[in-house]
């Protein structure tokens, strides 16, 4: 490998959020490649697909062109890695989100080499250490960037590297996919697992279920065996939280089947929670999205007993009939979720209401069948979460390997030329 590298600033390298000359001599009416956030995401995962009008975007959007590198300058995106080199524009012009900053390589720098730059460990550890702003809207300063040491080895070896790491990053990519679709499957077994535990213990096919072909399921409304189906609080929420005290529950908790407060906890007073008796949870209570992600369903255990809630239906079985986390798996199940959606009314504003739910039909077979369901249920769900676990790990491993690869070989650690790629991590400090 050549020794002749040199230590020079990005901005005598490239152009640090230039203008964009061919954007300006569009016309107004003129289609560009249009970038949000979301479409952000290196390799495959780039979506170019958007389009919008030039006089759509001419205000308050970043411009861009053909070979520019794309940085994301927002937490978290930024330290997840996800530059780009932008590639395949409409007309080789594109505008998107202004949280990005534009990178446009020079003739001294390679554009893919440039791209591995900046996804270094380092790099995004030095940027991260340079952010301003308040937590959760905190940005990295174009000065950064400008400033940025880049050591910089000759063109012919930064092409070496990159074809390198195009190589070795596109094997581990791969791998990567491989695993977000077992990781996919994996969430699919989970969610008919309800239905497969139904067919195994005699019952019907949930797709098809009619009260006529099954008199031990018979398909009954669920006011029937329902103790209580009531609406959450449903009144104004200014002014009503508090640091500390009973903890208020939201359809933002509400995902997956479980509750997550830790997202966005919520409190209010114990005095006003006292008031509203109607609302204070119970053990085993099922929690069912009203607004927004419908069709998610939770269900209330120890640590949420006299929680209140707001905007969810809570549904409270008659225990002498229906078990209720045989309710719980039968509405987070594939079919439950579809049957809550066909609940929903308001084309505008779509919401689930009290009295479409509780005539919903569902399968109520004996009670030890329905203990019998939920314990196959859950066998299968627990197998499921330990191997998401192994997935998620594996799916680190190959996020870390990725950049260590990137590192070491942008940092001159090793030798590209006779590098294969699977083993010169091992040791590598990033």
């Amino acid at each position: 490998m050549s020794t002749a590298t040199t230590t020079i600033r990005l901005r005598h390298l490239a152009q640090i959020n230039p203008g964009t000359p061919a954007f300006d001599r569009l016309n107004d009416d003129d289609e560009l490649t249009f970038v949000p956030m979301e479409a952000v995401w290196p390799g495959s995962r780039l979506d170019v697909s958007q389009r919008r009008t030039k006089k759509a975007v001419t205000i308050g959007y970043t411009r861009f062109q053909d070979g520019d590198v794309l940085v994301p300058k927002i937490t978290p995106t930024f330290e997840a890695g996800r530059s780009v080199l932008i590639q395949g524009l409409l007309g080789g012009i594109g505008a998107g989100t202004t949280e990005l900053h534009v990178v446009r390589p020079g003739r001294r720098i390679d554009p893919r080499f440039l791209l591995y730059v900046v996804t270094t460990h380092t790099f995004l550890k030095l940027g991260k250490a340079e952010m301003y702003g308040v937590a959760g809207q905190q940005r990295v300063p174009d000065d950064f960037l400008r400033n940025l040491p880049v050591s910089l080895p000759p063109l012919e070896e930064q092409r070496r590297i990159a074809d390198f790491l195009d190589a070795e990053t596109a094997r581990i990519d791969r791998m990567t996919a491989a695993t977000t679709a077992q990781q996919s499957l994996i969430r699919e077994r989970e969610s008919v697992a309800f239905a497969e535990s139904v067919v195994r213990a005699g019952g019907p096919r949930l797709e098809a279920l009619t009260p006529e072909d099954h008199a031990d399921w018979p398909a009954m409304p669920l006011n029937r065996v329902l103790r209580q189906l009531t609406n959450g609080y449903v009144g104004p929420t200014r002014d009503l939280f508090v640091e500390e005290g009973t903890p208020y529950l939201q359809s933002l908790h509400v995902k997956n089947g479980e509750i997550d407060f830790a997202r966005r906890p919520y409190y209010v007073s114990p005095e006003w929670a006292a008031e509203r008796p109607r609302i204070r949870l119970g053990l085993e209570d099922i929690l069912i999205v009203q607004t927004g992600a419908i069709g998610e369903v939770g269900i209330v255990g120890e640590d949420f007993v006299g929680a209140s809630c707001h905007a969810l239906l809570i549904a409270r079985t008659d225990r002498d009939c229906l078990h209720p986390r045989f309710l719980w798996h039968a509405l987070r199940s594939h079919w439950g979720r579809h049957a809550l959606l066909r609940e929903q009314t308001g084309a505008l504003h779509p919401h689930l209401e009290a009295g479409n739910v509780r005539f919903m039909r569902f399968p109520v077979p004996s009670l030890p069948t329905q203990v019998r369901v939920v314990a196959d249920t859950e066998a299968i769900a627990r197998d499921a979460r330990t191997i998401q676990a192994a997935l998620g790990r594996r799916m680190s491993l190959q996020t870390e390997r990725r950049q260590a690869l990137i590192t070491a070989a942008v940092t001159g650690q090793f030798d590209v030329s006779t590098a294969s790629g699977r083993n010169v991590t091992e040791g590598v400090a990033v």
